[in-house]
């Protein structure tokens, strides 16, 4: 169950960034890097969700969990350059944050059930 809440949120999130890097290309060169690390979080999630054991499965979780620290770096540097806005920021980062929690208690979890 709680994969498929993870599953939908990083879905959600990933539509977010996107969104937000159409709206603000052309005002920075480094709008591929929150491209590239938001949306791959979901797609990490996902891909653990066919993982061919636990073991796989942890790393997909930790690879999307190192992709939520590096977005959440991306749009600190966002906001204050002020290419996004606070407003913009604290939404997401607050939705990131989310996300992050889930996945460190998935991988927890996971790693407690070998």
């Amino acid at each position: 169950m709680t994969n498929n809440i993870i599953a939908d949120l990083s879905m959600d999130f990933s539509v977010a960034i996107v969104n937000l890097c159409d709206s603000i290309k052309g005002k920075s060169a480094i709008v591929n890097q929150l491209l590239r690390s938001g949306t791959s979080i979901g797609a990490n999630i996902h891909e653990a969700n066919y993982a061919s054991s636990r073991a796989d499965f942890i790393a997909k979780m930790q690879i999307a969990l190192k992709e939520c620290y590096e977005t959440e770096y991306w749009l600190e540097l966002f906001v204050k350059t002020a290419i996004i806005s606070e407003e913009v920021y604290k939404k997401l980062k607050n939705d990131c944050g989310k996300i992050r929690k889930l996945l460190i208690s998935s991988i927890n979890t996971a790693k407690a059930n070998v």
